[in-house]
């Protein structure tokens, strides 16, 4: 425990996900002994993106208007629909630079261990924008964890009687890996999602 105002900037330091007690502690002496310019910087943007960032009223990506750069894009294609847990979730995939469609990002996923259900999603937010038949194809891209599988087997449920294609983003071996420290499920889904080889 140390005096005051350190042990309160550790204690809030530790309160961001990632961050335990160690690297708290790590942070807020990184902070002391930093040049005062540098933590003004930091509390500026801190305190810029708190009043200027906000989350897009039609997907909930995080933008800095009413709607996100990738809605407000027209040559984005509006009939397929990728529908992911965060806004980190988008980033990822819009780095691969292969879906030119759009996105919904529910905000989450279900767990009912933390007391997170569907209400608690932006689920019914989906659920209008799927009404008005622009959207032909939804692309489930949850995580491939027990929450993400329960989200997307839920959405799923949902979404079939609509007549709308669902998929589900293929999940397998990573680039790299080696088939001895594979898991049984991630090998399992491996062999679900074997290609034809083009040779």
């Amino acid at each position: 425990m140390y005096e005051g105002v350190v042990q309160d900037l550790i204690d809030e330091l530790g309160r961001l996900p990632g961050v335990g007690p160690k690297s708290a502690q790590r942070i807020a002496f990184h902070l002391l002994a930093a040049d005062a310019d540098d933590v003004r910087r930091l509390v500026a943007a801190l305190t810029e993106v708190k009043e200027k960032v906000r989350f897009c009223s039609t997907c909930g990506n995080v933008a800095q208007q009413e709607q996100c750069r990738i809605c407000l894009d027209p040559r984005r294609d509006p009939s397929v629909l990728c529908v992911v847990e965060e806004p980190k979730d988008v980033v990822a995939i819009e780095r691969t630079r292969e879906f030119r469609g759009r996105y919904h990002v529910l905000g989450g996923a279900i767990s009912p261990i933390e007391g997170v259900g569907p209400d608690d999603l932006r689920v019914r937010e989906l659920m209008t924008r799927l009404a008005d038949d622009t959207v032909q194809e939804i692309i489930l891209a949850t995580d491939p964890n027990l929450e993400g599988e329960a989200t997307a087997t839920y959405l799923a449920r949902m979404i079939k009687p609509m007549g709308l294609r669902v998929t589900r983003l293929a999940s397998g071996l990573p680039v790299g890996g080696d088939l001895e420290y594979a898991d049984e499920v991630t090998l399992g889904r491996a062999f679900e999602g074997r290609r034809l080889l083009d040779v």
